[in-house]
């Protein structure tokens, strides 16, 4: 039996009718065509699912469809702002941060996350912020710099 739910994905309002065991993963790749959002391992260990749900990161492979009842979503579509990349999506990208760009989407989000928190994070804060995301390409040091030159970016002052 489908329940319908409503919930801000990006801004923008949405009426879903999901069956009880649909994940947030689902509705958002399936059901809405977010595909930006990437399905990994399916467990919550690898990060590649991650969007950001009323402020805070979450593997949306661990969320029922029907939890994100009346929430506030973004994923990695609801960044940039009229085709401009976000700061931190630019980042990465003068930064070659990116890589084969499975983990991408989520990694930014979970930087977003810590910057919207945390505006001038040290490097360890940002480490701990993306450490539920795994990458297979790189030693997250390039990632680390992006999320560092994003911070400054953002809040235009250097950061530790």
């Amino acid at each position: 039996m489908k329940t319908i739910i409503n919930l801000i994905v990006n801004d923008q309002p949405v009426e879903a009718a999901v069956e009880p065991n649909r994940t947030l993963l689902q509705l958002l790749r399936e059901d809405l065509g977010l595909t930006g959002t990437k399905h990994g391992c399916g467990l919550g260990d690898c990060g590649a699912c991650t969007i950001i749900m009323d402020g805070q990161p979450v593997n949306s492979c661990l969320v029922l469809a029907v939890q994100a009842n009346g929430r506030e979503v973004l994923t990695i579509e609801g960044l940039a702002d009229n085709g401009k990349l976000h700061p931190i999506q630019q980042a990465f990208v003068d930064n070659g941060a990116i890589q084969c760009g499975f983990c991408t989407p989520g990694m930014i989000l979970s930087a977003k996350a810590l910057l919207d928190e945390n505006p001038r994070p040290t490097e360890n804060e940002i480490r701990t912020a993306i450490s539920g995301n795994l990458c297979r390409c790189t030693g997250y040091q390039k990632i680390v710099e992006a999320v560092q030159e994003a911070a400054k970016s953002i809040d235009g002052t250097e950061v530790s």
